[in-house]
């Protein structure tokens, strides 16, 4: 039996000699006038899962299905094969019989050929249904052979590059995208239920801010301007709420031009939503209640499995602000620092180190606090708010202590998953914040700039707003157990190989 699963390792010279047998087989059909690559269509009437799961209603029925062949047992006058389509696979009877000449040029298709075929449903004495074919058509032909599927896929560097040979060798990879699919569906039909507006806002800025991320740098040559990738949604979304709108949102793909491992890509998905009127505890309770209906919507139970690790999705997230959190995990008070000088001490007791552009504050020495005794502990779905002003450039001030921010982000499995504020709409305070946000990059040698027409907007007014941000891929990372980002994302960012 010709089967996948069962070829062997491919030496460079022995893949050499296959390439060759295939195209010569290819220049052999063309010259017969049998060129697979002029088919344009193929009427399938069914697809493989159809068939499997409701033999009772197809037996004895003719139907026709097209997919890659898997596998081929040649016996003489009769073989069998099996096809893999888009939902599965399904096993084929073949006979001389049935199909005389065909048959014969059947015998010389090759593992990973993409075949029609139409027949009649039935059972084998070992009680598989199947198909017998009593027509078949090639309708495209593979001049690459199949990696051999437990040696030539284990590389994951292999199977990110060539993703398409990774989903025809290892189906339940393309479970994983499926599901991605049904998440990105749940999400939209739930902010739609709110009554949330899907927008589209520009890729391509004209102009690099302020914030930490770091964008990538193209050039548009009729304008002649240097243009940026943007690295958020937020501040267009931010003038739609300034415009009229009250509840927005946007599936957006952002580029950040950072280092890569197993929670970042220098491309991924965000979903960002704004409602006008509305606060950051409003916003804690629509993401705890959107990801419990979405757990049990995708996996059937709001405790889903992570590497091992049971999260806990549908119980009652804990909140804590981040000087409880630091208090909690570090057992190192806040309120115990009476100047920045004492936070910079305490820090040095604790081998904390601040990061090279923070200035020496109580805030940043909280945070650094926070960076290195909390978010590791924070398996369970936890909300972390109350973050100082210095990290929170736009979120508003609390009016009670000004020297913290009505923000929040929300952990699971000991990584951020999302990101949200009671937004910033003063527009004096906004400037001042971008000013020195802009300074402090600028000191490190990068370029930035205070987004003008965005102090402009909040001018005319915005209305108090609550905005949240959450990361799709590492979402679908905990829905599908997915150890990497790269295990959701289809074609991964990867270094080229050098030929």
């Amino acid at each position: 039996m010709e089967e996948i699963k069962n070829t062997p390792i491919v030496e460079e010279q022995d893949l050499n000699e296959i390439l060759k047998i295939r195209r010569e087989k290819l220049e052999n059909m063309v010259k017969d006038g049998k060129n697979p690559y002029v088919k344009v269509k193929f009427n399938r009437t069914n697809l493989s899962t159809d068939i499997l799961n409701n033999y009772e209603e197809f037996e004895g029925k003719e139907v026709s299905v097209a997919g890659r062949i898997l596998f081929k047992r040649i016996m003489g006058k009769a073989s069998f094969a099996k096809i893999l389509d888009g939902k599965g696979s399904i096993q084929l009877y073949l006979s001389i019989n049935d199909l005389g000449d065909d048959y014969v040029a059947f015998k010389d298709y090759d593992i990973g050929d993409i075949i029609g075929v139409s027949g009649i449903v039935f059972k084998t004495r070992t009680g598989e249904t199947s198909i017998h074919t009593t027509k078949i058509e090639l309708l495209s032909k593979s001049l690459l052979p199949l990696p051999e599927k437990y040696h030539g896929l284990k590389d994951q560097d292999t199977r990110y590059r060539q993703r398409y040979v990774d989903l025809i060798a290892n189906p339940e990879v393309k479970n994983t995208f499926v599901v991605r699919s049904k998440v990105l569906a749940f999400i939209r039909d739930y902010l739609n239920n709110l009554g949330y507006i899907e927008v589209d806002t520009p890729v391509l800025h004209t102009l690099e801010i302020g914030a930490a991320a770091r964008p990538f740098k193209t050039h548009h040559n009729a304008l002649d301007i240097d243009m940026y990738l943007r690295i958020e949604t937020e501040l267009y979304l931010k003038r739609l709420i300034v415009g009229g709108f009250d509840k927005v949102y946007e599936v957006g793909r952002i580029f950040r031009n950072e280092g890569m491992d197993a929670s970042h890509n220098p491309e991924f998905t965000t979903i960002e939503m704004y409602e006008a009127y509305s606060d950051y505890f409003d916003m804690m309770n629509l993401i705890e209640d959107m990801y419990r209906k979405l757990a049990v919507a995708i996996c059937g139970t709001d405790t889903v499995t992570y590497q091992g690790v049971e999260i806990a999705i549908g119980k009652p997230w804990e909140r804590l602000t981040m000087i409880e959190a630091v208090k909690k995990y570090a057992g190192v008070d806040y309120y115990s620092w009476a100047t920045d000088e004492d936070a910079v001490k305490c820090a040095n007791e604790h081998d904390v180190h601040l990061e090279e552009d923070a200035k020496p504050t109580k805030g940043n020495v909280l945070i650094a606090f926070f960076d290195a005794f909390v978010e590791d502990k924070l398996i369970q779905p936890t909300i972390i708010y109350d973050y100082p002003v210095e990290n929170s450039p736009l979120a508003k001030r609390k009016e009670d202590d000004p020297a913290f921010t009505q923000r929040f982000e929300y952990f699971m499995y000991a990584r951020e998953m999302g990101n949200a504020f009671s937004e910033l709409n003063d527009p004096i305070d906004q400037k001042e914040r971008f000013v020195r946000q802009v300074e402090a990059k600028r000191a490190t040698g990068a370029n930035a700039e205070v987004d003008e027409d965005f102090i402009t907007a909040l001018e005319y007014g915005m209305p108090p707003t609550g905005g949240l941000g959450l990361g799709l891929d590492r979402l679908v990372m905990i829905l599908t157990d997915s150890p990497s980002i790269r295990d959701v994302i289809l074609f991964p960012t990867m270094k080229p190989i050098k030929k």
